[in-house]
């Protein structure tokens, strides 16, 4: 589950930014802000209560289950076919997740780029084993065919329109914080495609993607990552990260493997005015790099972040 943390307007690359948004905030959504930060309850709040005052869709799409899959041992992705032609997203939104006979909601970011919902009316989810409602639908009870419906949400994505200034993109992901990231990265990719074959739209900057998990197994979506970095490799690099690793790392992931967290050091190689960072994890993590790129005087319109729980 995902909350946005709201740190940007909308400006002209989709991205989203801080001061201007709190002096726009209603007294509510403060009050959400402030709830969701500092809430000490011991019931979790669940997907709807932590954004409830971030920008949702009007939309809510019938969707069906047409593939399920092991990401890895504790990760089921899903693809959903959803018909519906008002159904649209922006890389690095989200989902309100609802199934029929689950009281509880759940949110969880898309992984899949939107032109593969323009060209075939799917959508990936990937979604961690725990003991949410939702989560425990998936993996237990989930099949093909299943039945849900879906509505878009989130102020966390990257939209540059074609007359927009190019820029590079620094993503930074913690565990499963890869999922809205991987479908910045694909659109990314897509958008380089389109200027290589038409000579026209967004002229999309280099993409560096920094990404930690437990182990190699727990790295999602590895092989997509390196076809990625192996299509376009003067544009689009990766540093994948492990922190826990018990067994000998395979040949052909070896040299893109560092033992050990991410660090400062990495972050503070690829700041410049052209950069946009975006930051999805565990909130210490997000809450570490998006305060150790302001110390380093990045302007807080470029840097945007989302915490998952």
């Amino acid at each position: 589950m995902v909350v946005a943390i709201p740190r940007l307007l909308r400006g002209p690359l989709g991205t989203i930014c801080t001061q201007a948004a709190l002096l726009r905030s209603t007294p509510s959504a403060l009050r959400h802000l402030t709830r969701s930060s500092v809430m000490k309850s011991k019931r979790r709040p669940d997907h709807l209560e932590r954004t409830a005052d971030v920008v949702r869709q009007e939309v809510v799409s019938a969707a069906r289950v047409c593939g399920v899959a092991s990401e890895s041992p504790s990760v089921k992705r899903l693809r959903l076919l959803v018909a519906d032609k008002d159904f649209s997203f922006k890389a690095g939104q989200w989902v309100d997740f609802f199934i029929p006979g689950v009281s509880v909601v759940g949110g969880f970011s898309i992984c899949s780029s939107p032109r593969l919902l323009e060209q075939e009316r799917m959508i990936e989810l990937a979604v961690k084993q725990t003991n949410h409602p939702p989560a425990l639908w998936i993996h237990n009870q989930c099949t093909l065919d299943s039945e849900v419906a879906v509505r878009v949400g989130g102020e966390f994505f990257f939209d540059p329109q074609p007359a927009d200034a190019s820029r590079n993109l620094v993503l930074i992901a913690g565990g499963v914080g890869i999922n809205p990231l991987l479908s910045i990265l694909r659109h990314a990719a897509d958008l380089l495609r389109e200027r290589a074959s038409k000579g026209r739209g967004y002229e999309m900057g280099a993409v560096r993607l920094l990404y930690s998990a437990k182990d190699t197994s727990e790295l999602l979506f590895k092989k997509n990552i390196l076809d990625l970095v192996n299509e376009f490799p003067e544009k689009i690099a990766c540093s994948l990260h492990v922190t826990k690793q018990a067994t000998q790392i395979t040949a052909d992931l070896r040299p893109y493997i560092t033992e050990g967290r991410i660090t400062q050091k990495e972050i503070r190689d690829h700041i410049s005015k052209e950069t946009l960072f975006y930051i999805c994890g565990p909130p210490p993590m997000t809450d570490f790099f998006s305060k150790e790129l302001e110390s380093s005087r990045v302007p807080r319109e470029h840097i945007c972040f989302e915490k998952w729980w």
